[in-house]
């Protein structure tokens, strides 16, 4: 009994120490915890950029100018002149067929011309005494009717060998190929050694692509509203039209195009028109072939809120971007988005100028919180983020 009093009364002891020792070290702390400070993320101020209505189209690219070179004479393929996907000037020799057969047809067409002449000559001649003898009876009418026959059938067959003089000497020349115009020259067909002539396949191919040709189709509810919307233009296809492109590899060419001929009927079946826009191609870039993208937009321009594609996020009702307001404090605003130029979106609605949405440390926050927004750049063509800088940023419709 002693025993089982003597251990309470030692538990007790315990107990009361160890309260003692948990009040005396809550004492100790802060009345408050300190606080995380908030999260920082970075932010980009939104730029406002005048923007007209547009419309994109599929569209595919031409050769300003083509041609196949073919052979006109028959013969053996004995020179090539020119390196494949070169450029070759005007009037150079790019590919020559073996002209000895041409050459000795020449020479006979020569020969034969002068055996003609040779012959009109003495017809001449002999038509000549006739009609000095025929007023004195030596010949007969019908003599000098024949000579006269002759005269003229001589003077005939002079002027069939100056043509097959004339064929001969062009069928020689068509045995040397040359460049009609100054272009780039594509893949030989067919070698040296190869025997080629009028039925054979093209040699070569020759195209221009500077500038290059964009031919597209546009319905014809729109081409009319565009007709009668410029009805007072001199030419309706002078117009001057916004026109960009967009390459295969989801970028924007950096040449801008004009409106270069709208065909002048609606195709059956399709209800549509063919239209075609010019663009500069200084460094061949654009090949013949290529399907792109044709972007219009009128002259007409709407001052539109733009940004990056980082600061665009989706959810089940649509699109929406994270915006620090004055307080600093996080909040979620659906937005309407238009098109996309380069590496940022024009925002139809949703969005004013110099709001702060946030491009970099979205997992880091939510809708309420304070954050501790960063300013950076974004560059409109490629969207890298970097520093703020004291310079203006360079606008995505100039990229």
């Amino acid at each position: 009994m002693l025993n089982l009093l003597l251990q309470r009364h030692q538990s007790i002891k315990i107990t009361f120490i160890t309260l003692f020792s948990i009040s005396l070290f809550s004492c100790s702390e802060p009345e408050q915890q300190m606080k995380a400070p908030p999260p920082a993320v970075s932010v980009y101020k939104v730029n406002v950029e005048q923007v007209g209505r547009h419309r994109e189209f599929v569209a595919r690219t031409q050769a300003f100018k083509e041609a196949n070179l073919r052979a006109r004479v028959e013969g053996e393929l004995i020179e090539r002149h020119f390196r494949e996907g070169a450029m070759v000037e005007k009037g150079q020799l790019l590919l020559k067929i073996d002209p000895a057969a041409y050459e000795a047809l020449l020479t006979q067409a020569q020969a034969d011309l002068a055996s003609k002449k040779s012959g009109e000559d003495n017809a001449v001649r002999n038509l000549k005494r006739a009609n000095d003898l025929i007023g004195d009876g030596y010949i007969s009418q019908l003599d000098f009717d024949k000579l006269t026959t002759e005269e003229s059938q001589a003077k005939a067959s002079v002027q069939a060998a100056e043509a097959a003089l004339k064929r001969a000497e062009l069928d020689l020349s068509y045995t040397s190929i040359l460049a009609p115009f100054t272009s780039r020259i594509g893949k030989v067909n067919y070698n040296v050694g190869n025997i080629v002539g009028p039925t054979s396949n093209a040699l070569a191919t020759l195209t221009v692509t500077d500038p290059i040709y964009v031919s597209f189709q546009v319905e014809e509810e729109l081409y009319l509203n565009y007709l009668q919307e410029h009805k007072n233009s001199e030419n309706p296809n002078d117009v001057k039209i916004d026109l960009s492109l967009r390459l295969p590899n989801d970028t924007t060419y950096s040449e801008h195009g004009q409106l270069d001929f709208a065909d002048t009927k609606i195709e059956q079946g399709m209800g549509t028109v063919e239209l075609r826009a010019a663009f500069a191609n200084p460094n061949g870039i654009i090949l013949p072939g290529l399907f792109v993208t044709l972007i219009t937009e009128s002259q007409k321009k709407e001052a539109m809120s733009m940004v990056p594609q980082a600061a665009v996020q989706a959810n089940q009702q649509g699109k929406f971007v994270l915006v620090v307001d004055n307080s600093n404090i996080v909040k979620q605003r659906h937005v309407v988005l238009g098109r996309r130029i380069n590496a940022m979106w024009i925002v139809e609605e949703g969005l004013e100028a110099d709001e702060q949405v946030i491009i970099e440390g979205l997992q880091k926050v939510r809708p309420g919180v304070t954050v501790n927004p960063v300013l950076k750049m974004v560059d409109a063509l490629t969207g890298t983020i970097t520093e703020e800088a004291d310079e203006k940023p360079i606008s995505a419709i100039e990229k």
